[in-house]
């Protein structure tokens, strides 16, 4: 699959309009027992981070049909009920109770730092697992909770990464670009740990608000300090508009952003415009067969016809997507069924290799990776590692 194709009107509307199926479908907690097991998941579908969401779900999704296509866990097939939140706390909070209502049997895949968090006090209350959320915000995993499973590696650990490389290329005035949100903080609490390590701070820092492409402030206010480089910790349009902004108002320094950027919605947001900025990942590179999770789900997609496109996002929801049937499995091998035994077969699953990546998972340790790298966009719609 050609990794610089973009998500086209059409897939849009199919997964909009497979939401919408799911939010009118009846008697959820009949289907549990009926011999289904129901996932809830909120996600922007639309909006500015629509293509974060849509991507994820089309990873989870290839891997939960293969699942069930082989007979799903325990004779029961696996369906995700997919709620659109627009990357929007409200929207995302009141998802989760219509979920919570209906008795879903966990919650899995939710898309943003904003989102997850509104979320979480829901899921905590109804002591439903909340697994695999797409973000690294260490409010997700401080304190521990014992609801609550990562598949990938914090913001901390990402930021160490593209702090470390900035300096030992001799770059120490960093700036940080912030989503005004909680997303933003935690990025830039990230950021400023990281900084602290080596005996330094931000030089400055700007706000852009949650999906919004109004830069012009953070541009002015980034650009006159003259960093050697400017951390980003917002999604990819706002991030692709301040790349462009800050270039033709004379900034020559380095780019960098995390992971939930959106690497291959941010290449295709910047076009050649993008040659040069880095993006740490938490996945390994899905655009070759290098690594064996990798070469896992580019099989999966090839045997699937080719409809899911080939990026980080979709990789990362297909990788979380086989950690959560893992657990399903090994809740289902220890006896019935359950949100609790759930909870204590993600733990049971230790150290082990799941889709060709290896994972550890504890009754302690409630987070399965720490793999971070770092990449670069070439400018052609392409990602190198």
């Amino acid at each position: 699959m050609d990794q610089s194709a973009v998500l086209k009107a059409p897939s849009r509307r199919r997964f909009a309009w497979g939401a919408a199926a799911l939010l009118a479908a009846p008697g959820l907690a009949r289907s549990q027992a009926e011999g289904k097991l129901v996932l809830g998941q909120s996600v922007p579908l639309t909006g500015p981070a629509a293509q974060l969401g849509l991507q994820y779900v089309q990873g989870a999704q290839l891997l939960l049909e293969r699942v069930n296509a082989q007979g799903g866990v325990a004779r029961r097939s696996l369906e995700l009920r997919i709620l659109d939140d627009g990357y929007e706390a409200d929207r995302c909070a009141e998802n989760t109770r219509r979920l919570i209502d209906d008795e879903v049997f966990a919650l899995f895949g939710y898309v943003g730092t904003p989102t997850s968090l509104a979320a979480l006090p829901l899921a905590t209350k109804a002591r439903i697992p909340f697994v695999a959320p797409y973000s690294g915000a260490a409010a997700l995993r401080e304190p521990f909770n014992r609801q609550v499973f990562h598949v990938r590696a914090s913001y901390q650990e990402e930021a160490s990464l593209i702090v470390r490389d900035l300096i030992n290329l001799g770059q120490r005035r960093i700036a940080v670009l912030r989503q005004n949100d909680s997303y933003g903080q935690a990025g830039l609490d990230a950021v400023t740990r990281a900084l602290q390590g080596h005996d330094l701070k931000p030089v400055a820092q700007a706000a852009v608000e949650r999906n919004s492409l109004d830069v012009a402030v953070a541009v002015r206010a980034l650009v006159a300090v003259q960093p050697d480089a400017i951390v980003q910790i917002c999604t990819y349009q706002a991030s692709a508009a301040f790349v462009r902004a800050a270039r033709k108002a004379g900034f020559g320094g380095q780019f960098h952003n995390v992971s939930f950027v959106g690497t291959q919605a941010l290449a295709d947001a910047l076009g050649k415009d993008g040659a040069g900025v880095v993006i740490s990942q938490v996945m390994p590179s899905p655009y070759t067969s290098t690594h064996p999770l990798s070469r896992d789900f580019r099989e999966a997609v090839r045997k699937g016809g080719g409809k899911v496109q080939i990026n980080y996002s979709s990789l990362e929801g297909y990788l979380a997507a086989a950690v959560l049937v893992e657990g399903l499995k090994a809740a289902a091998n220890a006896g019935r069924l359950s949100r609790e035994s759930l909870v204590s077969g993600l733990e049971s699953l230790g150290q082990q290799t799941v889709v060709g990546f290896p994972i550890s998972l504890s009754s302690t340790n409630h987070q399965a990776s720490r793999f971070v790298e770092l990449s670069m966009l070439v400018g052609d719609g392409r990602v190198r590692t």
